[in-house]
């Protein structure tokens, strides 16, 4: 049985680089009067050095996510979840999504002796939403953000990525799951836009629901 609507006190926010998932966490988080949990991303001293050469420095900014996220649920678990809502912008579970891309075959098998151990306790969302779009929007988005490591992400990386998270949450059934197609909206500018997806939430998801945005909401301004 899905939770009910706001029985809900643990929401993942999740989606490629780019897609606007720490902005929509942050946002969500807001409305519902909920704790907000951020990846920590910029705190990864390997992140820079990985950008420049991925498969020199794949391993070291994998295991630093895994044991960073790791170390983030631990805290999450010493909690009551029940005392406050929480949003988070990751998915512990998605880890294994970069590691399958970034690591070497050899990389990836010590990463799959560790992983295992570090997720076998951690706590599951009540709801997961997946914010997908496609490369060619997310290109367009990473490059409105203007961060200087990430002018080295290419098209071919994104597209891989990509390809590999729409791979995941179409096999993924650990939780209730909303996926929500973000190619034609604006939530972080367009409040209808926000308020649309909130009215989906607001609905007990059972397994995994797909949502495309109506037509007739007010469109992105260009």
């Amino acid at each position: 049985m899905s939770p009910e609507p706001f029985d809900l006190n643990y929401i993942a926010v999740e989606g490629v680089i780019g897609v606007g998932k720490t902005t929509f966490a942050g946002m969500l988080a807001d409305c519902l009067d909920a704790e907000l949990t951020r990846e920590e991303v910029f705190e990864n001293p390997f992140l820079v050095d990985f950008y420049k050469n991925r498969s020199r420095h794949a391993l070291s900014c994998q295991l630093y996510f895994l044991i960073s996220r790791f170390q983030q649920q631990q805290r999450l678990m010493e909690r009551d979840l029940f005392a406050q809502r929480i949003v988070t912008d990751y998915l512990f579970a998605k880890d294994s999504i970069f590691a399958s891309v970034n690591l070497s075959e050899r990389e990836l098998t010590l990463y799959n002796k560790l992983a295992p151990a570090l997720s076998r306790d951690i706590p599951r969302p009540d709801l997961v939403i997946y914010l997908q779009a496609t490369t060619p929007v997310l290109l367009e988005r990473i490059s409105h953000r203007n961060l200087p490591f990430e002018k080295t992400i290419n098209s071919e990386y994104v597209e891989v990525l990509n390809k590999a998270y729409d791979y995941f949450f179409f096999h993924y059934s650990d939780t209730p799951l909303l996926v929500v197609k973000t190619d034609n909206i604006d939530f972080a500018h367009n409040p209808e836009h926000f308020e649309d997806i909130i009215e989906q939430i607001e609905k007990p998801i059972s397994g995994k629901k797909y949502y495309v945005p109506a037509a007739n909401l007010p469109q992105i301004q260009t």
